[in-house]
């Protein structure tokens, strides 16, 4: 079939043609802006969730929910080689710009001028004016150095803006498990305040399955937030997720081939697209057929070895890369400590430090104490599937 109109979209983050089986977090979601227009606290929620779930989809379609509302929003990914400060702040640039006007309102024009003093906390050089002449406004003081001061007050300075302008704030962070111990206190303490003081803002983070216990560790009302488990799809779901976007192209798949990728892929999102699109590229067309999708999973696995396995793969050093050999011979279902650094024949604190790189680069996570798993489903396959160095 004609590959320009491939339905499927295989990549990191990137919305499906059919947004399935999230039903009840983007109803809750909605629900909490309008709470927050109407003047009532709304829980801070938390995707968490192995890589490949749709984690990222699903934290960026909360903001364009927000966004719709004409909500000021700001989305952030953590872990890269900017602060959260950073982060956040050129992250809120577009939306403030976006509101600044001459006629702005007395908390609006507050709220801009924090923003500029915000910017000047992490960026001596840099100028933000907003086109306005804001000598005669309040606000400013972010601009103290300490985090937390500097957080809260941009927060609650946008919290008043936009109860002015009848809308809220939106703030959600990606990769949240990789902030630093201070960033992560932070947010959850501005988060706590902005919940306590019923102010229009919503805060969602998304990270790995060791987020909630993460969290629970920066602060212990975070244990009050609103988890959310995104896993692998319902049977139903996935099949959706390979049927819906096919028949808005005016094509359609044979159940037992629908069978065939949901087995193949174990309904995890990422490998529902990448063989519906290597499927559909096989078939002639218009029906998808088993042949199809068997060749689409083959094609299919044969990208993620070379893309989305490899790349975890290659970033590890070769001692780690035999830490994760020992791991795989437990599958994807999570290794004791103790197991694995007894195929290595090592202590387990002699390999302390092995364990704590592959954590960091997001590699394995610590589901509890003394365990290990992989944060990739499939990746234990992948690995058994590597030649011995």
């Amino acid at each position: 079939m004609d590959p320009v109109r491939n339905p499927y979209q295989p990549g990191a983050g990137r919305k499906p043609a059919a947004l399935v089986g999230r039903d009840d977090t983007l109803r809750e979601w909605q629900v909490g802006l309008q709470r927050a227009e109407a003047g009532r606290s709304i829980q801070p929620t938390v995707l968490y969730g192995l890589r490949g779930v749709g984690k990222t989809v699903l934290l960026s379609e909360l903001r364009r929910n927000a966004a719709r509302r004409q909500w000021i929003v700001a989305q952030a990914e953590a872990g890269s080689d900017r602060n959260i400060r950073e982060l956040l702040g050129e992250a809120l640039y577009a939306p403030l710009a976006d509101l600044a006007r001459p006629n702005a309102g007395r908390r609006l024009l507050k709220a801009l001028k924090t923003a500029i003093s915000f910017k000047a906390s992490y960026d001596a050089s840099g100028i933000w004016t907003f086109g306005l002449d804001l000598g005669d406004s309040g606000g400013g003081g972010a601009d103290t150095g300490v985090l937390e001061t500097d957080l809260r007050k941009l927060v609650a300075d946008l919290a008043g803006a936009a109860e002015e302008e009848g809308v809220g704030v939106a703030i959600l962070i990606d990769e949240a498990q990789d902030l630093t111990a201070d960033e992560l206190t932070t947010v959850c303490v501005v988060a706590h305040a902005a919940a306590q003081d019923d102010w229009p803002v919503a805060f969602a983070f998304a990270g790995l399955p060791s987020l909630p216990r993460i969290l629970a560790e920066a602060r212990s009302y975070t244990e009050r937030f609103r988890y959310v488990n995104v896993h692998e799809l319902s049977p139903t779901a996935a099949a959706a997720a390979l049927t819906i976007p096919a028949a808005d192209e005016d094509a359609e798949w044979e159940d037992e081939a629908v069978g065939v990728v949901i087995e193949a892929s174990r309904r995890y999102p990422y490998f529902i697209q990448q063989f519906g699109q290597d499927a559909w590229n096989a078939a002639a067309g218009p029906v998808i057929s088993v042949h199809d999708a068997e060749l689409g999973v083959a094609r299919g696995n044969q990208q993620l070895d070379a893309g989305f396995f490899r790349a975890r793969w290659d970033r590890a050093t070769r001692g780690e890369q035999d830490y994760l050999r020992a791991m795989a011979e437990d599958g994807d279902e999570g290794s004791q400590s103790g197991d694995v650094a007894s195929r290595m024949a090592r202590s387990v604190t002699s390999l302390g430090p092995t364990r704590a790189k592959l954590i960091s680069k997001g590699l394995i996570y610590a589901p509890e104490y003394g365990v290990v798993a992989f944060t990739v489903p499939g990746m234990a396959a992948f690995i058994r599937r590597q030649p011995a160095a």
